[in-house]
């Protein structure tokens, strides 16, 4: 039977393109994804597979009880986007202004609904229940996977997986890890109040500027002074606003950045060292700060038994040349959440198009449609293999 649900996804194969450059069109941001929530819901009263919407936020769950008996596994993926222009000249350009799906939602999604279509047609002969999860707000923490879970979604299910289509790997790659795939994520934000004044007369005043400067220098010493050189952390200080004028001495300064962390005791180190930092460099230069410590996504840990199940399964396809483990990756994923909760495994299934080597949430992304079938096989096929442990 997977042989023929496997040549039934390639025969929808120009349904998923057609369905993913809609959905690319039409992008929605973070918490805002009523419209593509009501896409995905109508695909599945079509579809006449029981769905329940508007779960913890604009989450769509939807449930294919098989006609025999069986595990319940869950297939998540996630449909928000950016605040990016679309800049790539192709007819399925994004029509909203400053929003477009830059990371590969919408590829996620139309994977799943056809997934969902396909194994439709073959209910009666399904062991177990497939549950389709359909996330909001993966981009922007706190995410939606958090609130999905709360809201039940994990209820029954015996076990979850995931995938990301990955640009910037080549297609018929599969990549996973047996442990940590991906960094916890934080921000952070620093406010430094100083004291103002002409810039012809810096020594009457508690330069903002020169302060704020000192703070993102000392920072970069926490991980390359202070942290185990054998542990992995990323400081990055991505945005630093001060100053009106040119001949103005700034009053303020506000530093907004993150963390990025594979080990959770690392997280806390780097916590205490930020905030002796800041409070250490403030104090000698007189002045006050506020510090915010926003603790976002945890590393994506996947359970080994299901990580090796990926592997295995996706190897045996023809499209796929490579299935291999690598070491973590810097980005986060609120997928987490669900690893916490149950066994599962999320992978990254190779994206690179041609002539397109921009990486994730740049304004030129796109992906190479043709990973789409990949990973819809190689979820339904870790599916068949895992009701088999």
């Amino acid at each position: 039977m997977l042989q023929e649900i496997h040549k039934a996804i390639e025969n929808l194969y120009p349904e998923m393109v057609d369905i993913r450059r809609y959905l690319h069109q039409y992008p929605e941001l973070s918490f805002q994804e009523y419209k593509t929530a009501a896409y995905i819901a109508n695909f599945y009263k079509d579809l006449d597979i029981p769905y329940t919407k508007d779960v913890g936020g604009n989450g769509v769950v939807a449930t294919l009880k098989g006609g025999k008996p069986g595990k319940t596994i869950a297939f998540r993926a996630d449909f928000d986007a950016l605040p990016i222009q679309d800049v790539k000249e192709v007819p399925y350009k994004s029509k909203v202004d400053g929003v477009m799906h830059a990371c590969g939602h919408d590829g996620h999604t139309a994977t799943l609904l056809v997934l969902a279509k396909v194994m439709k047609s073959f209910q009666k002969d399904l062991p177990g229940t497939i549950v389709f999860l359909h996330q909001h707000a993966e981009e922007y923490a706190p995410g939606g996977a958090k609130p999905m879970i709360e809201a039940g979604v994990l209820e029954n299910v015996d076990a979850i997986f995931g995938t990301h289509l990955w640009a910037t790997t080549p297609l018929g790659v599969i990549q996973t890890a047996k442990n940590v795939l991906m960094a916890g994520a934080d921000r952070f934000e620093i406010k430094i109040q100083g004291q103002g004044g002409h810039g012809a007369y810096p020594h009457e005043t508690k330069d903002a500027i020169v302060i704020g400067s000192q703070v993102v220098s000392q920072l970069q010493q926490i991980v390359s002074r202070r942290i185990d050189p054998l542990e992995t952390t990323v400081i990055t200080v991505g945005k630093f606003e001060a100053g009106d004028a040119f001949n103005v001495i700034a009053d303020t300064a506000t530093l907004i950045g993150t963390v990025r962390y594979l080990n959770t005791d690392i997280q806390e180190q780097v916590i205490q060292e930020m905030e002796k930092i800041v409070k250490g460099i403030c104090t000698s230069y007189e002045c006050t700060y506020t510090f915010h410590y926003e603790k976002g996504y945890p590393p994506v840990i996947n359970h080994k038994q299901e990580a090796e199940l990926i592997l295995d399964v996706s190897s045996k396809l023809p499209e796929v040349e490579q299935a291999e483990e690598i070491i973590p990756v810097m980005g986060g994923e609120d997928f987490a959440y669900y690893l916490q909760e149950k066994p599962g495994a999320f992978f990254f299934t190779g994206a690179e198009k041609d002539g397109n080597h921009y990486p994730h949430h740049h304004p030129h992304f796109d992906f190479n449609e043709k990973a789409m079938p990949i990973a819809a096989k190689t979820l339904i096929s870790a599916y068949f293999s895992y009701q088999e442990e």
